[in-house]
């Protein structure tokens, strides 16, 4: 009996282990288990802390910007839009012009003084201009009456640069509609601010920008930065630009921003869209940095000083 009696012993032992491996496995599936619930849940909080943080991203980049003036999708005509503000006492500490020297101050916009059409042909001789080099960094300018143009980390003097192959870059026309459609942006500011225009001077820097989303390399193409015209430029004492490319469409960022002690506000830039206003401190302003895109624009100055009036620019 006694080999039964081992044959029953192993038996049970079998049993026993088998027992133990099933409890094992059960217990290396529970933990397996456990551990893909934390990891999921680990992947979940993650997700959500990513979807947070960009969130906070976004809604921080229009933050500050309390209300649009003027959106792209307006179409500001045939009136000026004009907001009046109270002007500051930059323009003490300058000698009077009377009939030029700003007696009432403000911001204003228009969509009826430059065609869609005349923007589109003023950007392409900004494209061909911009094309001979360009900035290292994000922000390049073609100055037409200097010559200056952004080559690098310097600037040029396109006329004397390039030479006679200018010839082949700019025509006539394209100059004349550039003296045309300045022409249009100081009377409509005449008219506004209830100036006489022959008493308003062209002053520098009067130039085409370029504006894309590439890491500044000095500080020229730094363009976000607050500032006062009057206080960066003494000379300016009406400041315009001519917008050449959509907001929304050709780039985002790239709006323009008044920095009001109230709040911000800010222009979306329209092809052919003129703003202008006084230059001093009473328009605090800067430029949304570019996201995406290519913003082209033009900056138009204008002086009451005759001592800093600057030509139009003619074709050599």
């Amino acid at each position: 009996m006694a080999p039964v009696r081992q044959r029953n012993a192993k038996g049970a032992n079998a049993a026993e282990i088998e027992k133990k491996i099933k409890r094992g496995n059960a217990l290396r599936q529970g933990s397996s288990w456990r551990g893909s619930r934390l990891l999921v849940a680990l992947l979940l909080v993650a997700l959500s802390a990513c979807g947070m943080a960009t969130w906070l991203y976004v809604t921080s980049l229009d933050a500050d910007i309390t209300e649009t003036l003027v959106s792209q999708g307006e179409l500001v005509s045939p009136q000026v839009r004009v907001y009046s503000i109270r002007c500051s006492e930059d323009y003490e500490n300058y000698k009077r012009y009377p009939g030029c020297t700003p007696q009432t101050c403000g911001r204003a916009v228009t969509d009826s003084v430059v065609t869609r059409e005349e923007a589109l042909t003023l950007r392409r001789l900004a494209e061909r201009g911009l094309a001979l080099a360009g900035s290292e960094g994000g922000a390049s300018i073609l100055d037409l009456h200097s010559g200056a143009l952004s080559m690098g980390k310097q600037f040029v003097n396109i006329y004397r640069y390039f030479g006679d192959r200018i010839g082949d870059v700019f025509t006539q026309e394209d100059f004349q509609l550039y003296r045309d459609v300045r022409g249009r942006i100081q009377e409509v500011i005449a008219q506004t601010f209830d100036l006489d225009p022959t008493l308003m001077y062209l002053t520098k820097p009067t130039f085409f920008s370029r504006i894309n989303s590439t890491a500044a390399k000095t500080q020229h193409d730094e363009y976000w930065h607050p500032h006062i015209d009057k206080v960066t430029y003494g000379s300016f004492d009406y400041t315009s630009l001519l917008y050449l490319s959509d907001y929304g469409s050709d780039f985002t960022g790239g709006r323009f921003v008044f920095m009001d002690q109230n709040g911000n506000r800010t222009v979306e830039p329209r092809a052919g869209r003129v703003s202008f206003f006084s230059s001093g401190s009473e328009n605090l302003h800067r430029v949304e940095k570019v996201a995406w895109g290519t913003r082209y624009a033009i900056t138009v100055s204008f002086t009451c000083d005759p001592a800093h009036a600057i030509s139009d620019p003619t074709l050599p």
